[in-house]
């Protein structure tokens, strides 16, 4: 779900990296690794590949989901 959802607010330039984001984001969870300390690392980059207009709406999704970890 969340794939999708970032996906589509991808810059058409940075879908290949923002996959290659989501890919290491999605085996960290698997691998139990995905922690908060992680996020904060890694959400500047998820920022750079997201259009602009779409920023507030990656945060929120962000923020909730940083709520649950």
């Amino acid at each position: 779900m969340f794939y999708n959802f970032f996906m589509e607010r991808a810059k058409d330039d940075k879908k290949e990296e923002a996959q290659r984001l989501l890919a290491e984001s999605f085996a960290r969870q698997d691998a139990g690794t995905f922690d908060k300390a992680y996020l904060q690392k890694i959400m500047p980059q998820y920022f750079e590949v997201i259009k602009t207009e779409a920023a507030e709406e990656l945060k929120q999704a962000m923020e909730h989901f940083a709520s649950r970890l």
